[in-house]
């Protein structure tokens, strides 16, 4: 009995290792296709899921911070929202902005509706303001599973509504606000673009960073090699799950909870949408544009090889990412008629 006993908990731990090993095989093919730039060793780890035990633990550590460009100021504000609600935004001005009205952008953070804090991002969004002189304005949007759609989204259309009415006594050129974010800060934004189509609230270009804009993709089975890194097919679930309250994919998803998920894209502004060829957003990105380009928006599509959902934020001194951060600058300069 004891033998038998011992030859099961060895054919276990075989079995076990052979699991295991398949698993490591099948990340360093993954991270073969990523261009060297991008890799990482932690490339290398077995892919983890976000969850709920994940998202706590994340949310318990705290976020150090990023830094913020020489010569910007970061005011930390709260501003009103609907409801007699508050909302933190951060705005981000260059100290010489001086007298005169200046075009602003509204940025919208990162983490798959779960996580993320606008002070990881004090780098993106100062950088920004320094180089183009703009003020930036970053919000602080309440997090699904806590405060599920619509929750985020107003937030974010609150803090553009405050841009407009408060724009004279900001130093905002109404008639030259864009909206931008990245991953589901970029769906967020996509989404407030067409609210503020809707409800006639003026935006001059929207800047999409991998958006996250289709909850569908959820229910693909065929990735084709794209969401080994970083945010997972799995992850992409327990994202769209907490922040639609119902299956992703379901017919009863709300109009404004998914950007993609809009029929008639006729009237929304200009677009820049970058995203990397091994992105999960990838496919979904390009058929959005393609999408906009069909009913006359004109929109940029910056395709980045070989890289992962995210690659700037993970190797940000990486010179692919260094140029997909300067063509961000571009876009925006040009979106909001700077020259």
């Amino acid at each position: 009995m004891r033998a038998r006993s011992t030859m099961m908990r060895g054919a276990l731990l075989v079995g076990a290792g052979v699991a295991l090993g398949l698993q490591i095989a099948k990340v360093r093919a993954a991270a073969a296709a990523v261009d060297p730039q991008y890799r990482t060793p932690w490339l290398l780890v077995p892919d983890v899921a976000v969850g709920s035990g994940l998202v706590a633990l994340s949310r318990r550590a705290t976020s150090p911070p990023a830094p913020i460009a020489a010569g910007v100021v970061v005011d930390d504000r709260v501003v009103p929202g609907r409801d007699g609600r508050d909302v933190r935004v951060l705005v981000y001005e260059p100290v010489d902005a001086g007298d005169e009205p200046t075009p602003a952008l509204l940025y919208v953070h990162g983490g798959g509706y779960v996580l993320g804090d606008p002070v990881t991002y004090h780098d993106r969004c100062s950088s920004i303001a320094a180089a183009l002189g703009i003020r930036v304005v970053s919000v602080d949007y309440r997090l699904a599973p806590e405060a599920p759609f619509p929750s985020a989204l107003d937030d974010c259309v609150d803090a553009l509504r405050w841009m407009h009415e408060a724009a004279d006594a900001e130093g905002i050129d109404a008639t030259r606000i864009a909206v931008g974010g990245d991953s589901a800060g970029g769906g967020l934004a996509a989404c407030t673009v067409q609210v503020a189509v809707d409800e006639g609230l003026p935006v001059a270009f929207q800047l999409l960073v991998y958006p996250m804009l289709d909850d569908r993709t959820v229910t693909r089975l065929d990735h084709a090699g794209t969401g080994r890194f970083v945010w997972s097919a799995g992850s992409n679930r327990h994202g769209w799950t907490s922040y639609l309250g119902l299956a992703p994919g379901d017919p009863g998803v709300p109009p404004y909870a998914a950007a993609a998920r809009r029929e008639d894209l006729a009237g929304l502004p200009p677009a820049w949408i970058g995203v990397g060829e091994l992105d999960l957003f990838h496919e979904e990105d390009l058929a959005y544009a393609d999408r906009l380009r069909d009913v006359g928006v004109e929109v940029e599509v910056v395709e980045v090889p070989g890289a992962f959902h995210g690659f700037d934020r993970v190797v940000p001194n990486a010179p692919g990412s260094r140029t997909f951060e300067r063509e961000l600058h571009e876009a925006l300069r040009a979106g909001l008629r700077l020259d």
